[in-house]
């Protein structure tokens, strides 16, 4: 995935909320946005050196959506379609569903991953997501129902070597993050090459608990 513009360096002043920062930067041209810029990227050391981290929660599908297209993900290869946002379970949209003929239909869900604590171990949620414990549960259902269903774990962190569920974070999710793998769900994590005008897919990234 290509920035569609060069990316505007700035210094990071405050940063508030979740998905909110004060920098200090020039303005955006587009004058129908709400604000004038997104947060694409941060500069920061976790424990090697500098390193860019990706944090632009937007961007993951299109990323993964690339990979699949590419061939890049041989446990997402095979399929014929490839449908985004179709709706299931209760007034749900799953990210991915993937279709073939004489093959189950396979429901993807993606989560973008810029949380690390430990050295080279990226962790996932960074907050408490309710949302993200109802896809598990939903996504199980589909399982339930014959077909299949993964969970997809995009690594912003090019340093991490490993990643890990935040359990401390939202033990909810946690919870039903092991009855949905207990139900048939499959979970992968795969790392990104972040540059300044571009991420894109670099390999598989092992699951630890």
């Amino acid at each position: 995935m290509h920035f569609q513009k060069p990316l505007i360096p700035a210094r990071l002043l405050r940063r508030y909320k979740r998905f909110l920062a004060d920098v200090g930067l020039s303005r955006s041209d587009n004058p129908a946005r709400k604000l004038a810029h997104s947060w694409e990227l941060v500069e920061v050391d976790l424990g090697g050196g500098l390193e860019l981290v990706g944090v632009n929660t937007a961007h993951p599908n299109l990323i993964v959506a690339e990979a699949i297209a590419g061939g890049l993900i041989p446990e997402l290869a095979g399929y014929d379609s490839i449908r985004r946002e179709v709706r299931y379970g209760r007034n749900s949209r799953v990210d991915f569903l993937l279709q073939a003929p004489a093959r189950p239909p396979c429901y993807v869900e993606v989560k973008n991953v810029h949380l690390m604590r430990r050295p080279g171990v990226a962790e996932f949620p960074d907050a408490v997501t309710a949302r993200g414990a109802k896809h598990l549960d939903e996504l199980a259902a589909t399982v339930a129902a014959g077909s299949r269903a993964v969970m997809f774990y995009l690594v912003q962190i090019p340093s991490a070597t490993s990643f890990a569920l935040a359990r401390d974070i939202d033990p909810t999710y946690a919870s039903a993050y092991d009855r949905a793998r207990r139900a048939g769900i499959e979970a992968i994590a795969y790392g990104c090459a972040v540059a300044r005008d571009a991420i894109a897919l670099s390999g598989p990234v092992p699951i630890v608990d």
